[in-house]
């Protein structure tokens, strides 16, 4: 053997490795999707009800939206996510909107290294030409995409790792991180992004044309596995904090503003009654094999209308939902009432009205 070869293969798998990481965003073929246009997810008013602390408790009465998941890139069903499907749920109390995420997966976990542990994103329209596809779809490339040049291709995004989480425990945004203005998460690594495509996408408040310190961290999360039995609260001296390979589920919990006060066109506005489109992505290391970040599990190929319903809304459906026993109540209510108002005039009356006493000559006295 010639003794510059093994150089020369080394170099060469170097060479390829590198070509598969320029390359993990491009796809093969023509893009297709067969999406579901009856989807969506809603998220009732239901003021009080959640902690952010991770666990399903406080969600068993919501209801939930499941979708299986199919690679983002490939959304084939023979590709599916072989574990199960994934729950979502949503609520809002007037002033922040809450998700839930349950997904079937054995315990995995990897202290510092995100890509051997589970991870989430939820990514919202912003711009009115962001497509799901292509994470906003602008056709600039790095060199290119400014907030001209894809003025209107803006996605709003929260992704977390769960490499330097620990389990039940809140991350997102900190007084550090929001006191430099951006949005990351040096912590946990529940960071808020925003991009106009798979290769333009920064911190809020960052940028290719600088950086605007108005800018914050406005999402809170913390995750759990249902195999993990320590109720009092975890430290980070106690990872992994449970087995790999334990069966079970993985919960995320969120939480952010409806309404944020974000200046420069990167994070979704949410408006109660109002409509908006959202995506799921969820990333796995099946079979212990490390996650790249285009290798992530989709709960449709297309966006998913989030409706943020108000409190008569939901007055409105349990009114028509069937409940005869409540609408007799009501009636029965209604005629004891007027009932009352009767009885309540007609004692009034006889009460006030003059008597009249008749007139007796004195003579007859």
């Amino acid at each position: 053997m010639h003794p510059a070869l093994p150089l020369l293969l080394l170099l060469l798998s170097a060479f390829t490795h590198l070509i598969q990481l320029g390359s993990s965003h491009q796809e093969s073929g023509t893009w297709t999707c067969d999406s579901d246009s009856d989807t969506r997810v809603a998220a009732v008013f239901n003021p009080g009800l959640v902690t952010v602390d991770g666990h399903s408790d406080d969600w068993k009465d919501v209801d939930g939206f499941e979708f299986p998941l199919r690679p983002a890139l490939d959304p084939d069903a023979d590709k599916e996510y072989k574990a199960g499907k994934m729950t979502v749920k949503a609520l809002h109390d007037g002033r922040d909107v809450f998700f839930f995420l349950e997904v079937d997966g054995d315990y995995a976990y990897s202290k510092g290294d995100n890509t051997k542990c589970a991870s989430v994103s939820l990514m919202f329209q912003v711009g009115a030409d962001a497509t799901y596809h292509s994470m906003g779809g602008c056709k600039e490339g790095t060199d290119s995409c400014t907030n001209k040049t894809c003025k209107g291709h803006e996605v709003d995004i929260m992704h977390f790792s769960l490499g330097n989480a620990i389990p039940g425990r809140l991350y997102g945004g900190n007084p550090i991180d929001n006191g430099d203005g951006n949005g990351g998460d040096r912590f946990g690594h529940l960071v808020d992004l925003y991009a106009w495509n798979p290769h333009c996408r920064y911190l809020d408040g960052m940028g290719p044309s600088g950086n605007d310190s108005s800018a914050q961290n406005n999402w809170k999360g913390s995750w759990w596995h249902s195999s993990l039995d320590v109720h009092s609260g975890f430290i980070q001296d106690d990872s992994p904090y449970g087995s790999d390979g334990q069966k079970g589920k993985y919960y995320f919990e969120f939480s952010r503003p409806l309404r944020t006060m974000d200046r420069l066109q990167q994070d979704a506005q949410f408006t109660i009654g109002g409509s908006s489109k959202m995506a799921v992505a969820f990333w796995y290391p099946v079979d212990g094999q490390p996650w790249h970040k285009a290798g992530h599990y989709s709960i449709n190929c297309d966006w998913i209308p989030l409706e943020i319903l108000s409190s008569s809304s939901k007055l409105a459906t349990s009114a028509t939902g069937g409940d005869s026993g409540g609408g007799v109540a009501s009636a029965f209510a209604l005629l004891f009432s007027v009932i009352s108002i009767c009885l309540s005039v007609f004692v009034a009356y006889t009460v006030a009205r003059p008597r009249s006493i008749p007139f007796t000559p004195m003579e007859n006295l």
